[in-house]
């Protein structure tokens, strides 16, 4: 089966409150899927929604095939999930946790040891079984956290905020280690930090109040973080069949009265062209400002493109 999960029309609220609004989207075998949002977006309500831990208002969610109400079971047994806050016991060993866990997760006694074994040295856990999960730092506590949930083999790993609170070291460490896991099991990446999404997934979605914005490979997003684009304002009306006819210029967007975003060829710069043309047409040119379309300007965009449509 390569569509491990399969969400269709999920809605939640929250009395008279829509926290997430009519999302749709699968994953595939091998994804890393960044979800990307601010705050308060509807990340962590959709990632609960998807593991059991919430029921939908409306909506289906199937994991492996398995329809998360009707065989709750079978589809959490696909499953291994990291919440924000890691469910730690901190007065149990690494090892008394992780063996713990496993017998939750349902392994047979014989299974248990090899899978500990396995999960701490995915996780670079190898030398901390004996140590209290308490003395550990945030950032292998963090790795505690992600060794129990792929304890069992699950085919997906859901991991909701899973560097918040980490020093920068820490940070890298555990994207490092989310890119590892995303070559043996399908991954969903909840978090609001742009660079996480760059740096560790294969796709990434954007939401934004309980809507998803966006849905793109990580390479498409490349792509448009490569594009090139001037913003031009002039004292009175430009005119665009004359920009348009320009060479290299593929396409111009008004955005207000006498202000326009001028997308061009890569490699290319019009700027000096532009503003010959602005000061011989007579047409008062104010600003002519290059545009660096990296991920937070195409995170910014999106969402203040859904807050207009609203």
């Amino acid at each position: 089966m390569s569509t491990l999960i399969e969400v269709k029309n999920l809605s939640r609220q929250f009395g008279a409150l829509c926290v997430v609004d009519d999302v749709t989207f699968s994953l595939d075998k091998g994804e890393v899927l960044g979800f990307l949002g601010p705050n308060g977006a509807g990340k962590s309500t959709t990632m609960k929604m998807i593991c059991g831990n919430l029921t939908p208002t409306v909506g289906e969610i199937k994991i492996g095939g398995y329809d998360i109400i009707d065989q709750p079971k079978l589809a959490k047994a696909e499953l291994g999930f990291l919440p924000e806050i890691p469910p730690l016991y901190p007065d149990l060993t690494v090892d008394e946790f992780l063996f713990y866990c496993a017998k939750l997760h349902g392994l047979k006694n014989t299974a248990i040891k090899k899978a500990v074994e396995q999960g701490k040295e995915k996780c670079g856990l190898s030398d901390t079984g004996s140590r209290l999960i308490t003395n550990l730092s945030k950032g292998y506590q963090q790795r505690v956290g992600i060794a129990q949930a792929i304890l069992h083999s699950p085919s997906v790993i859901i991991l909701d905020e899973p560097t918040v609170g980490l020093d920068p070291i820490q940070i890298l460490e555990i994207r490092q280690l989310i890119r590892e896991l995303g070559q043996q099991h399908s991954v969903i990446l909840s978090t609001h930090i742009l660079p996480e999404v760059q740096q560790s997934c294969s796709r990434v979605q954007i939401i934004h109040q309980g809507k998803l914005v966006l849905n793109e490979s990580v390479e498409g997003l490349t792509q448009q973080m490569s594009s090139s684009s001037l913003i031009l304002r002039c004292r009175q009306q430009a005119d665009i069949n004359t920009l348009q006819n320009l060479a290299h210029v593929d396409t111009i967007d008004t955005l207000e009265p006498y202000r326009y975003r001028i997308h061009h060829a890569q490699d290319v710069n019009l700027a000096e062209v532009i503003a010959e043309l602005a000061v011989n047409k007579g047409w008062g040119l104010l600003e002519l400002t290059p545009e660096k379309h990296d991920m937070e300007h195409i995170f910014l965009s999106m969402t203040q493109q859904a807050d207009n449509n609203e």
